[in-house]
């Protein structure tokens, strides 16, 4: 069994659930999936992968950050301890592990701008190159990336990965291809 934690920070955690079990089905994959608040949700059960939804980055900073939560922290020392960890990070994750903004070195190598695409009056949905459908909503942009382009828009760069860390600036969970939601499934085979 693959168990999945999910960070329930904020964000579309709800739609990710969905689309990760979607996702288990469609690879007839049994798993279990927990949802961390807290760092002693962290602590209580072994993970084999991170789904850190999106969001506002600010707020996910508070409440990860928080005395009763110390989730953020707990995160990225779990991600930083073995590299080779399966995460999908989107919209406000991938912001997160560009500028982790604890210390630490960046949990992928890219620039990201917040907000770059505009308000939420300027969201918009739009095929991808990687023949995926993106939905972005007060998305984040990537500047330079210095790890492996994993998808563009009209060749902009919209994912980056760097070996199983999928970082995207859209909402993969609000759409009904659960590609990226299977390859962290398939990354803990």
């Amino acid at each position: 069994m693959v168990v999945i934690g999910i960070a329930m920070l904020q964000g579309a955690r709800h739609a990710h659930i969905e689309a990760i079990q979607r996702a288990a089905h469609e690879l007839s994959m049994e798993i279990e999936i927990i949802e961390l608040r807290t760092i002693e949700d962290l602590q209580q059960q072994e993970i084999d992968a991170l789904m850190l939804p999106g969001g506002e980055s600010t707020v996910m900073r508070l409440r990860g950050n928080d005395e009763t939560s110390r989730l953020l922290p707990a995160l990225f020392s779990w991600m930083r301890e073995n590299e080779s960890r399966p995460v999908l990070a989107t919209c406000a994750g991938a912001i997160l592990l560009a500028d982790p903004q604890d210390g630490g070195e960046p949990l992928i190598e890219a620039e990201i701008n917040r907000n770059a695409y505009g308000g939420q009056a300027d969201s918009f949905e739009s095929p991808l190159d990687c023949g995926f459908p993106g939905i972005f909503i007060r998305a984040p942009r990537f500047g330079e990336v210095g790890d492996e382009i994993e998808c563009t828009l009209s060749g902009e760069v919209v994912g980056v990965r760097r070996g199983n860390r999928i970082a995207l600036t859209f909402h993969p969970e609000l759409g009904e291809d659960s590609r990226y939601h299977r390859m962290l499934l398939e990354a803990c085979a």
